[in-house]
Parts: structure tokens; C-alpha cells; sequence
């Protein structure tokens, strides 16, 4: 079954790319013609593509694993930050942190610096703080909320990133890139689809193709995540019914062995008197 279809992608206008003279080669097998110096995507290919995208995401998902999810553009922010955060799932609708990936160990002690500023609140030492001490601090408290707060439960590297518009984030790229973790995008006929494992060829500068796109992909990840809980609730089961069976032989052979002796005994008295 597939995940969208040739229509809904048509009418979400995922088929526009950009004009003929901004256009990257590499994206020449995706694309279907040109028409008024701009060229038109083969939406056939782009769900057979998301197709592709969305199993390896579910998998992902029910594996246990995070998908982080990027996209800093005016277009996609809103959306992507409601999809992701439906799953539960982190996502950085801001600035791209330099080195978020491949400095990950200082980018988590920035999310513990806003834990402890929290406590701080929590706890009453605010009150003994000056006025311009606590406004300095909940400046600092806002800023790492507005770049850190998507990714605070973020413990450790995601296992895959989904990326809006490549030539955006090419940062993003290069750090997964480097560290081996596999990369999912939308990748406009201005991009290279060779610079991601998976590419989406679509448009990714209107907000419902982005939206069209991040439904069909979060609908796979939300189905991996419901086959995990699933499973779980099977093993559960399973492993109450394993730990109850040999548990009740035990108390079984216990009761055997530890019954009274007491016709033995009788035996042995009646042998004595005798």
C-alpha cells in the first residue's frame, strides 16, 4: 500500500521546482519536464521515494530509536515542530547549533546548565538572587529554551535525521555525514539527492507539500512506534505466563518435599516398642 498518491501530492504543489537556471544536474533522473523556466518533478518517482523513506523510518521507529528532525526555513518550522513533537520525537526549528552532532557532549551540558537553572527556581534560590542577577539568568533560561528546548530529552545521538531543504542545512548534512548516520530529505531540484541516503524529490518551499510529505513520513514513524508498543505488551504477557508456570511447580514440589514425616516416624516408634 502505498503512503500518498500522484493527486495529493499534485494538489499540495510538491511537483514545482526551481527555475531551470538554478537547477542541480544530479537531480536530472527526477525530473519530468520543464515548463516556463521552471522544471517540473516526476511525482511518480517521488512516491515510489516516499514510499522508501517511510518503511526505513518505521523501522527506525520501532527499533527504539530517535529521528531528529531539522528544518530552520520560515515554511516548514510550524509544521515540523507539530508532527515531531505529535511523536514525541526532537527536532530543531531554530538555528542549527554548530557541532550539534559532532559535539554532542557540550550541547547536552548546555541542556543540564537549563535543568540545574530550573532547580534553582525550584528550590527558592532565586529569592536570595538580586533582581538583575535573576533577569540575567532567565535570559540565559529563554535563549536555551528557544535553541535547546526541542532536544532536551535528546540522552544520545538521534539515529537518523529527516532534513527540509539540504542546501539550508548543509551543516546538519555534514555532521551526520561524518559521524555515519543516516540522512532522510526533501531535497528541490536545486540540491544534490547524492549528498543524502534517502532523497524526497519535492518541492520544499511551499508549506503543504512540506506538510503533504511530513504527514505520509510521521504516519509510518507513528505505526513503527505503535508495533513496538505492541510487541512489548506481547513479550510482557509472554514473560508473566513463563515466570507463573514454573513458580507454581515449585510451591508444587515444595509442599512434597516438605510434608511431615509423620507415618515414617510412627513406624520407627512402634519398631522400638516392640
Amino acid at each position: 500500500m502505498s503512503r500518498t498518491n500522484f493527486e495529493t501530492l499534485l494538489e499540495a504543489g510538491c511537483h514545482f521546482g526551481h527555475l531551470k537556471r538554478k537547477w542541480n544536474p544530479a537531480m536530472a533522473p527526477y525530473i519530468f519536464m520543464e515548463r516556463n523556466g521552471i522544471h517540473i518533478i516526476d511525482l511518480h518517482k517521488t512516491v515510489a521515494k516516499i514510499d522508501e523513506a517511510a518503511e526505513a523510518m518505521k523501522q527506525i521507529a520501532k527499533s527504539g530509536k530517535r529521528i531528529l528532525f531539522v528544518a530552520t526555513k520560515k515554511q516548514a518550522k510550524q509544521i515540523v515542530a507539530e508532527k515531531a513533537a505529535a511523536l514525541n520525537m526532537p527536532y530543531v526549528t531554530e538555528r542549527w547549533p554548530g557541532g550539534m552532532l559532532t559535539n554532542f557532549p557540550t550541547i547536552r551540558k548546555a541542556v543540564k546548565k537549563m535543568a540545574n537553572i530550573d532547580k534553582l527556581t525550584n528550590d527558592g534560590t532565586f529569592a536570595n538572587l538580586s533582581k538583575r542577577e535573576i533577569l540575567q539568568i532567565s535570559r540565559q533560561r529563554e535563549k536555551l529554551e528557544k535553541n535547546l528546548g526541542s532536544i532536551a530529552d535528546l540522552t544520545r545521538l538521534p539515529a537518523a535525521l529527516f532534513i527540509v531543504d539540504i542546501c539550508k542545512e548543509h551543516i546538519a548534512v555534514k555532521e551526520a555525514h561524518r559521524l555515519g548516520i543516516p540522512v532522510f530529505a526533501m531535497v528541490d531540484t536545486n540540491a544534490d539527492p547524492n549528498a543524502v541516503d534517502y532523497a524526497i524529490p519535492a518541492n520544499d518551499d511551499s508549506n503543504k507539500s512540506i506538510e503533504v510529505i511530513m504527514d505520509a513520513c510521521c504516519a509510518a514513524i507513528a505505526e513503527g512506534l505503535e508495533e513496538r508498543k505492541a510487541e512489548k505488551v506481547d513479550a510482557e504477557a509472554a514473560g508473566e505466563g513463563a515466570e507463573g508456570k514454573p513458580a507454581r511447580k515449585r510451591s508444587a514440589k515444595a509442599r512434597v518435599e516438605n510434608a511431615p514425616a509423620e507415618p515414617a516416624a510412627e513406624t520407627e516408634n512402634t519398631t522400638t516398642e516392640a
